[in-house]
């Protein structure tokens, strides 16, 4: 389940940097600075939780029959605005249906904020010995400038916007079918463990980015080729 829940978060994260490429400048400032506020104002929370407790919310199936939930919601929204924004690349939208794409361009999601939180709480897990607030505020600081910074690298591996596009369509299909999973946990005739094989996830993370790098690079090198050839 832990590894479930996680993999969920790291997709939810990557589909918000993916949908930040759709923004100018000011829009990525704008809305990592929400999330960066986020952050910094929920120290005290992340503070207060425990490990022993983060591991009985994951193992609830209640609790993960609601989170799946929002994360309907967030998936419903990513689905339509990948929709809405397919259609503007090939002719313009309609005044109200551009009103609707525009106000999905600026909806972070609602499962962003308990991936940062979840990503607070491990960081003050992972460094004890610092000032609770002290990490807080870093990683509110990495989160600002982190954020626009990795999105405007992606955009610059993946100039078209169809590419991208279909990116975080995937990573929202992805999402939902993993939410499946968790929420059916516990439920099921199959037993159910809470070992996590770190090694197997970290071996099938590395290979992911590893296979995601060199495909994007691999699509820039020959987008740049074609270029030149017009």
């Amino acid at each position: 389940m832990q590894v479930v829940v996680l993999i969920i978060l790291l997709i939810v994260g990557f589909t918000f940097i993916v949908k930040l490429t759709y923004h100018g400048l000011p829009g990525k400032i704008a809305l990592s600075g929400v999330a960066a506020m986020f952050v910094a104002f929920s120290v005290d929370t992340a503070a207060s939780q425990s490990k022993t407790q983060i591991a009985s919310w994951l193992s609830s199936p209640e609790m993960m029959i609601d989170a799946a939930v929002f994360l309907t919601i967030d998936i419903a929204a990513q689905v339509a605005f990948c929709f809405l924004m397919a259609r503007r690349l090939e002719k313009p939208l309609s005044r109200q249906l551009n009103a609707i794409l525009e106000t999905l361009l600026w909806f972070p999601g609602l499962l962003i904020f308990p991936t940062l939180l979840a990503l607070l709480t491990e960081t003050l897990f992972s460094f004890p010995g610092l000032d609770f607030e002290t990490a807080g505020y870093l990683l509110a600081s990495a989160v600002l400038l982190g954020f626009p910074l990795v999105a405007w690298f992606l955009k610059w591996l993946l100039p078209e916007d169809d590419i991208r596009l279909e990116l975080l369509f995937l990573g929202s299909l992805l999402a939902a079918a993993l939410g499946v999973a968790a929420t059916v946990n516990g439920r099921t005739a199959a037993a159910g463990t809470n070992s996590v094989e770190w090694g197997a996830l970290c071996a099938v993370i590395l290979i992911f980015a590893i296979g995601c790098a060199a495909g994007m690079v691999l699509n820039k090198y020959l987008s740049d080729k074609k270029i030149k050839r017009i």
